[in-house]
């Protein structure tokens, strides 16, 4: 089957679904698992939160987010 072609028909699938679907292609590429990953997040997590609590960083709302993702990746934000 044509890689193009399962694209495509992915694309036609609902968000959630296409979001598991992709979770589960990833999942097949992890042939090695970094055994520190999981506390290194955790680190990075309690960093991010720390600099969002003392005010260091601003937050935005996904819908902005998501905007400034969509033209950097120079894709219209309003489809």
């Amino acid at each position: 089957m044509d890689h193009k072609r399962v694209f495509e028909d992915a694309l036609q699938l609902p968000a959630n679904v296409r979001a598991a679907l992709a979770a589960e292609l990833i999942s097949t590429l992890d042939e090695e698992s970094d055994v520190n990953a999981e506390a290194l997040w955790a680190d990075e997590i309690r960093k991010r939160v720390d600099e969002i609590k003392s005010g260091a960083v601003r937050t935005i709302p996904w819908a902005e987010a998501r905007r400034r993702i969509l033209v950097a990746a120079g894709r219209d934000p309003n489809s």
